[in-house]
């Protein structure tokens, strides 16, 4: 397939792609399922942690922290950390360091969510 044009562009988490392909996975039978499409499904199927709506609704509530882009709420959305070293290593690449305050206030927000 040839993408001649990009019309818009949206970050989905892991269990929010999940439900978009088993709405596509119902709608079509298991021969006009493409190679690619039954891996992708596979995929969200072994890595999606939780419902597409308390998936966006983590993300929205970390969305509201200080030090927050949608593109990290996304990722901490689709692991879960527990811990403030898998925090930490989500946010390594960023050009600032997160307080001990912050780790924690993003650990309870992902515990109340879960």
């Amino acid at each position: 397939m040839i993408v001649k044009k990009v019309l818009s562009e949206e970050w989905l988490t892991v269990s929010e792609a999940k439900e978009t392909l088993d709405r596509v996975k119902e709608e079509r039978s298991e021969e006009e399922l493409g190679y690619e499409l039954k891996k992708a499904i596979r995929h969200v199927d072994a890595f999606a942690k939780m419902d597409a709506g308390k998936s966006r609704d983590l993300t929205n509530n970390l969305l509201n922290l200080e030090k927050m882009k949608p593109e990290i709420a996304i990722r901490i959305a689709d692991i879960i950390p527990n811990t403030r070293d898998e925090l930490r290593s989500i946010y390594a690449k960023e050009r600032f360091v997160l307080t001990t305050e912050d780790l924690d206030q993003m650990l309870d927000i992902i515990a109340d969510s879960a």
